[in-house]
């Protein structure tokens, strides 16, 4: 049997995004890709937007996403450590992942020691965007309060119809103005590390989703960090062998099932 030895990372799958050709292919190109890891995979981190619309009510789950949801409850069921980031497509995770799949949930940014380096993960929205709209659309889906109205004053029926409008909306609007790498002095998530790792010099590497591009980026001797891409396009992924960290695309998982 191989060894497990690799930690994978990925972000931005936008799972049933209706902006997708074909949301189903979508989902079976990531589900493909993780049976090539699940053999040397000790952990897979997955950073945000894997859902392009995610919301739990008391006893009712979006529909959909079987074979996904199927793949990694088996890979959990192996012994393969995942961890689960929030994005601000799927912020309304609560413990659905937890109870079900005995996955991990996280809803902010965490560090983290991984075989002796310090990570620094997170989705990456909000970090370092000055935005006022988008700081405030963030305020409100946060808001424990108006997730207590939406999930108790609003059907599920009605709720979820108006999250997939609301996703498809924006995801629209992103795709038809996509921003290319903006350069290290403009781009936001650049720019925050930058400041992140003069008062958090320990940290070996950062990593993001969020902005759909692929990034990486050396600053300074000792610490680099990385934008994972998507799977929208890129299908790109991140994979640390416990030395040396790498960032890959691979369109082997573009071709049709």
């Amino acid at each position: 049997m191989t060894e497990r030895t690799k930690t994978y990372f990925a972000a931005d799958i936008h799972l049933g995004s209706s902006v997708l050709e074909d949301p189903k292919q979508t989902e079976l190109r990531f589900v493909n890709w993780l049976n090539t890891i699940r053999n040397d995979a000790k952990a897979l981190y997955l950073l945000g937007d894997i859902f392009d619309f995610w919301f739990e009510y008391k006893k009712t789950v979006p529909r959909g996403f079987t074979r996904f949801l199927g793949k990694i409850a088996e890979m959990r069921d192996q012994g393969i450590d995942i961890h689960f980031f929030t994005g601000n497509h799927d912020v309304w995770m609560f413990d659905y992942f937890q109870q079900e799949l005995g996955i991990t949930v996280h809803t902010a940014p965490i560090v983290t020691e991984i075989d002796g380096k310090r990570f620094f993960l997170a989705h990456g929205d909000g970090l370092g965007d000055r935005s006022a709209s988008f700081h405030f659309i963030r305020f409100i889906f946060h808001n424990s309060l108006c997730q207590f109205l939406f999930r108790h004053f609003i059907p599920s029926r009605w709720g979820i119809g108006f999250g997939h409008w609301w996703s498809k909306h924006n995801r629209t609007k992103d795709m038809e103005t996509v921003v290319p790498y903006l350069g290290e002095d403009k781009e936001y998530l650049v720019v925050y590390s930058k400041k992140y790792i003069q008062e958090h010099p320990e940290i070996d590497y950062l990593i993001f989703g969020h902005r759909h591009i692929l990034l990486d980026l050396q600053l300074n001797p000792r610490s680099r960090m990385l934008i994972l891409g998507d799977w929208m396009q890129l299908f790109s992924y991140a994979v640390f062998d416990g030395e040396n960290l790498f960032l890959e695309s691979d369109f082997r998982f573009s071709y049709t099932f």
